[in-house]
């Protein structure tokens, strides 16, 4: 393992543990699917990077995904903060303004670095085969679906969570259909910072 990796596989070992701790110790097991779904991509992620050599920013941040996905989940938060769902898990917690939730701002950020990651996978494919890199409209165009596609592959393991542990903080189809809208959001958002780094970095001075 390449030293610049230990700190960053530390991290997430540290928050991983400490969910199972938490997870075993208040019996709420419907999240040991998700931890695990957490460790198999943080496998396959280790994998791309051997392959494309991913930033370590991108790594960073889409292990901070991983720590707020877990705490989103696990962590309660005071009883009079207010909430919008069936219970006072950090998910549900309504931010100040009165329009986004926890859970909705989660999604946005890691479908955001979702994107960063489909277009530094798709540079390096593009750079192998000699061809400008170069992030224009239909390439993140392209980072977006994809982005948003794996947000909705996301969806489908939530349901399936819901058909294994009939009692669950998943939510109904409008929380489905929220979360959908907040990935494309947060892929949106990403492809255009991408966009205009690249336009910055390239314009003469």
């Amino acid at each position: 393992m390449h030293r610049a990796l230990i700190p960053i596989v530390a991290f997430n070992a540290a928050y991983l543990l400490a969910a199972i701790g938490w997870v075993l110790a208040s019996g709420n097991y419907e999240f040991l699917a998700y931890i695990a779904v957490v460790l198999v991509i943080g496998g396959v992620l280790l994998l791309i990077h051997r392959r494309v050599g991913l930033p370590l920013a991108l790594l960073w941040c889409l292990s901070s995904w991983g720590l707020l996905h877990m705490a989103g989940g696990l962590l309660v938060v005071p009883a009079n903060w207010p909430v919008q769902g069936g219970s006072h898990a950090l998910y549900n917690w309504v931010l100040p303004g009165g329009w986004l939730k926890f859970d909705q701002a989660v999604h946005a950020w890691g479908f955001g670095i979702t994107t960063w990651l489909c277009w530094a996978g798709l540079k390096s494919l593009l750079a192998e085969a000699g061809r400008p890199v170069r992030p224009g409209l239909g390439a993140m165009t392209l980072c977006v679906a994809a982005s948003t596609g794996l947000g909705a592959l996301n969806e489908v393991i939530e349901f399936t969570v819901t058909l294994l542990v009939p009692e669950n903080n998943v939510g109904g189809y409008v929380n489905t259909a929220l979360d959908l809208v907040y990935n494309l959001v947060g892929a949106i958002i990403a492809a255009l910072i991408i966009r205009l780094s690249h336009r910055r970095r390239t314009e003469p001075q």
